[in-house]
């Protein structure tokens, strides 16, 4: 492998043959209504006290709601969850029709059927050019049903039996 000057492609291409785990975020709108979006970039940041991050993009249909809120909810999903991420990543006035979901921290959604959840305050937002890191205290979560991975790698949902 032969290094050269990263360009524009090139980078994408290197990020999208990294296999990453998927998450949704939840948070509520400024006037009450469910938010979420489908991320890939959610990381611990450290266990005591507990405390994720994850990054999107601040042109991301849920990003005022992200930048208003005080707490949200993230969820870890596995391969049983696909379709969910499908939907959560769809059109943003369909993705909570017929999902399941109850109020969590804050009011946030905390989504039915997901592996792992974790919710609690947001600390920090960090806006870097055009997208933003936002780190979370997490306060309260709980543990779903044990799942095969669900991850996102070279454009599409894949769990680790799929054949690239």
């Amino acid at each position: 492998m032969t290094a050269s000057p990263v360009d524009l492609d090139a980078f994408r291409r290197a990020f999208r043959r990294h296999a990453a785990g998927v998450a949704i975020v939840t948070v509520l709108e400024p006037d009450g209504a469910p938010a979420a979006f489908t991320a890939t970039s959610v990381a611990s940041l450290a266990a005591v006290p507990p405390m994720a991050t994850f990054n999107m993009a601040r042109s991301a249909s849920a990003w005022p709601a992200v930048a208003s809120a005080t707490h949200l909810v993230l969820h870890m999903l596995g391969a049983r969850n696909r379709a969910l991420a499908e939907r959560m990543a769809g059109p943003r006035g369909s993705r909570f029709d017929g999902v399941g979901w109850r109020p969590g921290p804050g009011g946030a959604p905390v989504l039915d059927g997901v592996t792992a959840w974790m919710g609690g305050r947001i600390l920090e937002r960090f806006e870097v050019h055009e997208s933003a890191i936002v780190a979370l205290r997490v306060d309260e979560g709980a543990l779903g049903e044990a799942d095969a991975p669900l991850l996102y790698h070279e454009r599409s949902y894949r769990t680790p039996g799929d054949v690239v």
